[in-house]
């Protein structure tokens, strides 16, 4: 008898175990697709892998930024981000052309607003999970190497240039951290 409660209770404690954990599942994939509405982001694609390829990839990415940086500051919603940033298209190629023709590469760059896949990624303590995000996506040339990507909206990549480095500051972060000392 005493073997039959046990068993009994242990299958109870299971069975609420796999409820909570089953729960909780569910909550989050609703929190990933709700969350990834709310977010623009950017894709930078280098040329190609050769080391001469990826190094103005970030000197294009640097550039770009600081063309949206204030650009994106006065946006209020996703939406604003995409159509505005959608009417800038063209400046955004002109500005990456820019930086590409100044190091000496004449390959161009091409910029879309388009859905795409996006793995998870941490940016200090906030995660964006992986899965389909709006992205504004930024091919140099024939854009088959590896790539750099953050969010544009809300801001997540402003830059401020410190000697040679340039610091990444989010403020989603900032904003989290002022809601928690409240």
């Amino acid at each position: 008898m005493k073997r039959v409660c046990i068993i009994f209770l242990l299958s109870i404690i299971i069975s609420l175990t796999a409820l909570g954990f089953s729960g909780a599942f569910s909550q989050t994939a609703t929190q990933t697709t709700t969350s990834n509405e709310q977010y623009l982001r950017i894709h930078i694609r280098a040329h190609s892998n050769e080391e001469s390829a990826q190094s103005v990839k970030y000197l294009v990415r640097d550039r770009v930024v600081d063309y949206l940086t204030p650009l994106v500051a006065n946006y209020k919603t996703q939406a604003e981000a995409i159509a505005g940033i959608g009417e800038k298209l063209d400046e955004i190629e002109r500005v990456a052309q820019t930086a590409l023709l100044s190091q000496g590469y004449d390959y161009g760059a091409s910029a879309k607003i388009t859905k795409e896949q996006f793995p998870t990624r941490v940016y200090e303590n906030y995660t964006l999970p992986a899965g389909e995000y709006t992205a504004l996506i930024l091919s140099l040339g024939q854009g088959k190497g590896d790539n750099w990507w953050c969010v544009v909206y809300p801001p997540l990549c402003f830059s401020s240039p410190q000697g040679n480095n340039i610091i990444y500051k989010s403020k989603i972060l900032e904003i989290i951290r002022r809601f928690n000392a409240k």
